[in-house]
């Protein structure tokens, strides 16, 4: 299981899903450009010292990620690719993830172009009542890797209570 950011462009949900990664010993592809310098200080604030403890896999391009992912290079696996999107008719409470699944996530700004969406295998989305576009980018990705993982039973195991 693997949390793929797409070109992010708020530091701050960057942070955040690093360290969301961190704490659950998920690793975390950040799909360049970003919005934002990797080294900039929202991003540590949001990330704090998890940052170091993250697992996190830069890719240059969109193309460089695919090839990545296809040819075994660092962060490179051969599991689908699960897209989150407003845009989708699943829920992800009714989809069966897999191990090897990554989650994808869009820009904040502008979600992702056509050929990221054709790319998925599965795109999800989050029921929400009518009337509202999205939850935070950081939010959505905590919900969802969650039932990921209670589904494939791979919460790490904590040695203290």
């Amino acid at each position: 299981m693997r949390l793929a950011l797409y070109q992010p462009d708020i530091p701050q949900n960057a942070g955040a899903l690093l360290r969301l990664g961190a704490c659950l010993g998920v690793p975390v592809d950040i799909i360049e450009p970003c919005g934002f310098l990797l080294d900039d200080r929202r991003l540590r604030r949001a990330g704090m010292d998890y940052l170091d403890l993250a697992d996190m896999v830069r890719h240059r391009s969109w193309a460089t990620y695919l090839a990545d992912r296809a040819g075994g290079q660092p962060g490179g696996q051969s599991g689908r690719l699960i897209l989150l999107t407003t845009a989708a008719t699943q829920a992800y409470t009714d989809f069966a993830f897999a191990p090897g699944d990554s989650l994808l996530l869009g820009r904040e700004s502008a979600g992702v172009p056509p050929e990221v969406h054709a790319a998925a295998q599965a795109r999800l989305a989050i029921p929400m009542r009518a009337g509202v576009r999205s939850l935070n980018v950081a939010l959505a990705a905590a919900m969802v890797l969650g039932e990921a993982l209670r589904q494939i039973q791979r919460f790490p195991i904590s040695e203290t209570p």
